[in-house]
């Protein structure tokens, strides 16, 4: 998948040091993370369904 054209935003939760940043960006169908600090490294995609299902399971914790 070609996200060379996504708009990223940090994540509201990242530390203001910015040491621990995560980066997301979305679309219609997909939700992408990323480490800030590595913006060429890995992601993690996954349907809007279940980022919304992941961040209701971390809000419980």
């Amino acid at each position: 998948m070609d996200l060379s054209d996504a708009l990223w935003r940090k994540a509201s939760r990242s530390t203001a040091e910015g040491d621990n940043c995560v980066e997301v960006a979305d679309s219609p169908s997909i939700v992408a993370l990323r480490d800030s600090k590595d913006p060429s490294g890995p992601m993690l995609l996954m349907s809007r369904k279940e980022f919304l299902h992941l961040a209701e399971k971390l809000k419980r914790l």
